[in-house]
């Protein structure tokens, strides 16, 4: 007589369903859901309905008495799409475009009725022709008319100014993708502050290279951006070690959940609120007050800057930068201290974070 023997749990396709998923697992999923949904979140409330807010713009004439009065004119324009103030001169005025103080600069001709207004699609082609369109129908309904320069304008091969954006968003996926690959290859947290330390100088090497390589395709090979390779090159290395110094120390702090934070900070929060596809004057308030803050916005604020603006404005979103690597490198350093000797699982293998007995998959996590 032959007899069957079951390999699954006592209890039937209930228990077998409690087996295969674990209380982790499940939670972890459910983690994802949550991501999910707020990436949705994120970007369609970024890009749903965009629209200019406070943009700043110069106006310059002959006479100030001239531009203060077109400045106050348009700053009460409904909805308060532009910021308007008066500078002294043309010069001034074509100064703070390129310097980045502001996004346009209308020329008063009180001598005609035609005008110039000063863009730089550089910065994006989205917020140039924001400009146009409600400085166009301001003299429009001025009985004037205008004409438009652009001052600092996107390469040819840099389709509406995105190219800088993408490049970011590239560094910034190698940045935290590289400090992932550590916590699979060897637990989440490391060791001790030498692993750290060890973790932190292989991300550094990494950035350097990732830097250097990312510069080199979007200028030399695809004629995308036309900046300097060497200000793209640090700018490259310190957004992705930046954004790998963030990854850690959140896995340092939080396991593996750690990815997911750091997934929820760079892309889900981060890329909307970039100024990328719509520059900040363009978002909602959220993610305009949020995004020079974080990796992708310095960081694409940064590129253009050095791309179409010799440098000009990118000293605060390099700081930016500099001040997630430093708050990343130290608290992954102060993480691997206080959780010496309990580091946490690889990815993938089942184990739960917390104390691991330092004589078996402790050990073994980090070697």
């Amino acid at each position: 007589m032959t007899q069957t023997t079951s390999t699954g749990p006592p209890g039937g396709f209930l228990a077998e369903i409690k087996d295969a998923v674990t209380a982790r697992a499940a939670l972890l999923v459910l983690g994802v859901l949550a991501l999910q949904l707020a990436f949705i979140t994120s970007y369609i409330g970024a890009f749903h309905h965009p629209a200019p807010s406070e943009i700043p713009l110069a106006v310059a004439a002959p006479a100030r008495g001239v531009a203060d009065r077109y400045a106050e004119q348009l700053d009460t324009l409904p909805g308060t799409p532009l910021d308007a103030h008066a500078v002294k001169d043309a010069d001034t005025a074509l100064a703070q475009v390129r310097d980045r103080e502001v996004d346009g600069a209308l020329i008063i001709d009180p001598t005609g009725k035609t005008d110039e207004l000063l863009v730089a699609s550089g910065a994006g082609a989205s917020l140039s022709q924001a400009v146009e369109e409600v400085v166009g129908r301001a003299e429009k309904a001025a009985g004037r008319s205008v004409r438009f320069r652009d001052v600092a304008p996107a390469a040819r091969g840099d389709a509406r100014g995105l190219s800088s954006f993408y490049l970011v968003v590239g560094w910034c996926v190698g940045g935290y993708l590289c400090a992932a690959i550590l916590a699979i290859s060897a637990g989440a947290r490391p060791a001790n502050s030498a692993r750290a330390v060890i973790r932190l100088g292989v991300l550094l090497v990494y950035a350097i290279v990732a830097g250097l390589l990312g510069a080199v395709i979007a200028g030399p090979v695809l004629g995308a951006l036309s900046g300097n390779i060497m200000a793209l090159w640090g700018l490259g290395a310190l957004v992705v070690f930046a954004v790998g110094a963030l990854t850690l120390a959140l896995q340092g702090l939080a396991g593996v959940v750690g990815i997911g934070l750091a997934i929820l900070l760079v892309v889900v929060l981060g890329n909307p609120s970039a100024g990328g596809a719509y520059p900040y004057p363009l978002l909602p308030p959220f993610w305009r007050t949020i995004g020079p803050a974080l990796p992708p916005g310095a960081g694409t604020y940064a590129a253009r800057s050095i791309a179409y603006f010799r440098g000009n404005g990118a000293g605060g979103p390099m700081l930016v930068l500099a001040c997630w690597a430093l708050l990343g490198s130290a608290v992954t350093l102060a993480c691997a201290m206080f959780h010496k000797g309990k580091v946490g699982p690889a990815v993938g293998s089942g184990i739960g974070d917390g104390p691991q007995d330092p004589g078996s998959s402790a050990s073994a996590s980090d070697r």
